[in-house]
Formats: C-alpha cells, sequence, structure tokens
C-alpha cells in the first residue's frame, strides 16, 4: 500500500506514482517496461515463470516486499531466469528493525533473492526503483563500467 503503508518509512509516492515514473524514464531510455503488483505469492511466480516461458524480456526489476525473506518459492522460481535481476526496496533493508527468527537472526537484514540479482539499490524510497530501472538499461546496453557490468555465468 505504497503512499499509505508507513509514510516516514516509504514516502506518500503511490504504486501509480512510481509505476508512471517507472514508465516514463523507460522512455528517455528507450525501452519498454511492464509494469506488475500483486498481493498474492503464487501470482508472482506464476509470473516469473511466464517471464521465463515468453523470453520476451531483457530483464526484471523487482521489489519482493516481505517475500524478499522468507520466500523460497520466489527464489526458486527467479533462479530459472536467464535475464538479470535487480533487486529494489525503498528502505535500507540493511538498517530495518531488529525483528529476529527462530535462530535469533535478524529477519529483515537477509534477502533470499539478493544472490540472484545483478545488483541491490534500497534505501532511495522512489529512486531506488528509477536507480534500477538505470541500472538495468545499463547491463542491457553494454554502456556500464567496471566489475558491475560483467555478465553472470
Amino acid at each position: 500500500m505504497f503512499g499509505k503503508r508507513d509514510p516516514a518509512m516509504y514516502g506518500t509516492a503511490t504504486l501509480d506514482d512510481i509505476n508512471g515514473q517507472l514508465l516514463s524514464l523507460a522512455s528517455e531510455l528507450g525501452l519498454e517496461v511492464e509494469c506488475f503488483q500483486t498481493n498474492h505469492e503464487g501470482e508472482i511466480v506464476d509470473k516469473i515463470h511466464s517471464i521465463h516461458t515468453s523470453g520476451e524480456y531483457g530483464a526484471v526489476l523487482i521489489n519482493a516486499g516481505a517475500w524478499t525473506h522468507y520466500s523460497y518459492g520466489l527464489r526458486d522460481a527467479i533462479a530459472i531466469l536467464k535475464i538479470p535481476i535487480i533487486e529494489v526496496h525503498m528502505s535500507n533493508i540493511h538498517a530495518r528493525e531488529d525483528m529476529k527468527g527462530s535462530k535469533g537472526e535478524l529477519i529483515r537484514h537477509h534477502s533470499v533473492i539478493s544472490p540472484l540479482a545483478k545488483g541491490i539499490i534500497a534505501g532511495f524510497g522512489v529512486d531506488s526503483y528509477l536507480l534500477g530501472l538505470r541500472a538495468a538499461a545499463q547491463v542491457l546496453t553494454g554502456s556500464g563500467s567496471g566489475p558491475m557490468m560483467n555478465k553472470k555465468e
């Protein structure tokens, strides 16, 4: 519920605001973007499977929300993709509250998706999405420099 849930943490931008900014930036960058949001874990897994099957996508920009920390189903779906994954978060997940799991680990400081991502951008609010899209564009066009732009083996 962007724009309503914890504005001090996430700001007041709505999902429509974020999607509008992404579509505008994509146009500037010469990219096509499809925005997808769901509150149902199975739907995002199905979407990722369809991305894999279609072969029509160049990259995935994902904010998995709370699923970031525990969804191995989502992680396994992402693992089949052969395209760059850019993980984004509006908040800095490494600076979040110390919510502990059953083994004492800091749940919100961990991402099961990060090991599969080309890169992670967190803590910049709405700009995390825009920076993520710019990073995806650089990866796709090879216009970046340094080790970040090396292809995943």
